[in-house]
C-alpha cells in the first residue's frame, strides 16, 4: 500500500478551511494511497494506526495542510531560466510548499506568441509536470498565456488537452482592453483565468488598471498587492467591492498594500476571496520560504488570526483553482506539514510564532502520503521535532 501513514500526537490541527480553521478534538490523521482517510482522536483510530507502514509522532506540535503557492513561475523541469537556478521546486518543499500553480510559463526563453506555439507550450508544460513531481510536489502547470492570435477554436483545443489555467497580461496586445474575447473564450471552455494587475513587471508586460480588470473580468486578480507595483487604494477597493474576483496577495508585492487588503477583506466579509502566492522566481528571486514568510508577515502585521491566514494559503487556493490538496479532511490529498515554534522564539507553538512574525520550524513534510523530508533545510530548527517509526534514516540528516 502506497503512502500508508498515520500522523499522531498533534497538539493543533489546522483544517485549511477559513470558516473553521482549527479541527477540534483531533490529534491524528490517517492516510492511505496518498489520500486522507480519517481525522480524529488517537484512541478512536488505533486499528488504522497499527495498520500503517509508518507512524509520524508530531510530539504535541502543529499539523497543517501543505502550503499552496498560487503564483509560482515554473517553465519545464525543476529549473528557473529567470534566476538560472536548478532544484528550486524541491527546495520549496522544504519551505512547506507542497503544491504550486503556474501563472503562465512566461519565462521560457524565446516564448512564442503564435497560436500554435502558445498552445504547444501550455500543453507541453502541463503534460511534463503531470509526470514530474520535484521532491513529491504537485505542480499545476500549463497556463496558456493569452495572446491576440488565439481564436475560439484554440480554447476548445486547449480544453480537450486538459489545460485549465490561463494568464492575461503578457500577450502582445496594444491595449489590454483588446483581450476581452480571449478571456471570455477561456472562461467558456472551463479555464481559470488569472490577470496581471498594477504596474508592469517585466519587459513585454503593461500596466493593467482597475478599468481594464472590470472589463476583462478574470477569475483571479493576480497580485492585487503588486507584482511588484500595487494599484492605488481606490483601485483596490473598486476591485474588492465591485467584482467577485479572487484577491491574490504575494510575497513579491507591496507588503503595506497586502496588510490593508487582508484586513479589509476580513472586515467586509470577503475573506474567502483572499488567496496567497509568492510570485517567484521573479526579480525577487528564488524564495523557498516565500509563502511562509507572507503568512508570517500577514499574521503578525494584520488583524487576522494566523490560522485564517494559513487557510488563505491553502484551502482558499484549493477552492479557487479546484485543487485536490489544501484541506485536512477525508478524501483530500495527503499533503501535510508538521511544524512548531523555532528554537529561540518567544512563543510556544507554530501559531504563536506566526503571530509575532517568526518563521516556524518544519520537522516533517508529507506529500502524496509519503514523508519527503524531516528536518527542513530552509526553516529554523523546530523546538519540538516529529519522530517517525520505523525510522527513515536517509531523511534524518539535515539537508535531505
Amino acid at each position: 500500500m502506497t503512502g500508508s501513514i498515520a500522523v499522531v500526537g498533534a497538539g493543533t490541527i489546522l483544517s485549511g478551511d477559513w470558516q473553521s480553521p482549527i479541527i477540534k478534538d483531533a490529534d491524528t490523521v490517517i492516510t492511505r494511497d496518498g489520500i486522507i482517510t480519517a481525522v480524529g482522536r488517537r484512541q478512536d483510530l488505533l486499528a488504522e494506526i497499527d495498520a500503517s507502514s509508518h507512524v509520524v509522532d508530531a510530539k504535541g506540535t502543529t499539523l497543517a495542510p501543505g502550503l499552496i503557492d498560487s503564483h509560482c513561475h515554473v517553465v519545464i523541469g525543476d529549473y528557473t531560466p529567470r534566476q538560472k537556478t536548478v532544484d528550486f521546486l524541491a527546495s520549496y518543499v522544504h519551505g512547506g510548499i507542497t503544491s504550486v500553480v503556474s501563472p503562465g510559463e512566461i519565462h521560457a526563453p524565446g516564448r512564442p506568441s503564435t497560436a500554435i506555439g502558445v498552445k504547444a507550450l501550455a500543453i507541453a508544460a502541463k503534460e511534463c509536470f503531470d509526470n514530474f513531481h520535484p521532491n513529491g510536489m504537485t505542480v499545476h502547470a500549463g497556463a496558456v498565456v493569452l495572446e491576440p492570435t488565439l481564436q475560439e477554436k484554440d480554447f476548445a483545443d486547449l480544453q480537450e488537452a486538459g489545460v485549465h489555467l490561463a494568464k492575461f497580461g503578457f500577450g502582445r496586445y496594444m491595449d489590454p482592453a483588446d483581450g476581452v474575447d480571449q478571456v471570455r473564450w477561456a472562461k467558456e471552455h472551463g479555464i481559470t483565468v488569472m490577470c496581471h494587475s498594477g504596474g508592469a513587471s517585466i519587459p513585454g508586460s503593461k500596466p493593467i488598471t482597475p478599468k481594464h480588470l472590470l472589463l476583462l473580468a478574470p477569475h483571479v486578480c493576480g497580485h492585487l498587492n503588486g507584482g511588484p507595483t500595487s494599484l492605488d487604494e481606490a483601485g483596490v477597493d473598486l476591485i474588492m467591492d465591485e467584482t467577485d474576483m479572487a484577491l491574490q496577495l504575494v510575497q513579491a508585492g507591496n507588503l503595506r498594500s497586502a496588510v490593508r487588503i487582508i484586513n479589509r477583506a476580513a472586515d467586509k466579509g470577503m475573506f474567502e476571496r483572499v488567496v496567497i502566492g509568492s510570485d517567484t522566481p521573479t526579480g525577487t528571486g528564488v524564495m523557498p520560504l516565500g509563502v511562509m514568510k507572507t503568512v508570517a508577515e500577514l499574521s503578525s502585521l494584520s488583524d487576522v488570526d494566523p490560522a485564517l491566514v494559513w487557510a488563505a494559503a491553502t484551502g482558499n487556493n484549493a477552492r479557487v483553482w479546484d485543487l485536490p490538496a489544501g484541506f485536512i479532511a477525508p478524501g483530500r490529498a495527503a499533503d501535510l506539514v508538521v511544524l512548531d515554534a523555532p528554537w529561540g522564539s518567544t512563543r510556544d507553538d507554530a501559531l504563536g510564532a506566526l503571530s509575532v512574525g517568526d518563521i516556524p520550524g518544519i520537522s516533517a513534510v508529507i506529500t502524496g502520503g509519503v514523508v519527503r523530508t524531516l528536518r527542513s533545510r530552509n526553516t529554523p530548527q523546530a523546538a519540538r521535532a516529529a519522530e517517525v517509526t520505523p525510522r527513515i534514516e536517509h531523511l534524518e540528516a539535515s539537508g535531505h
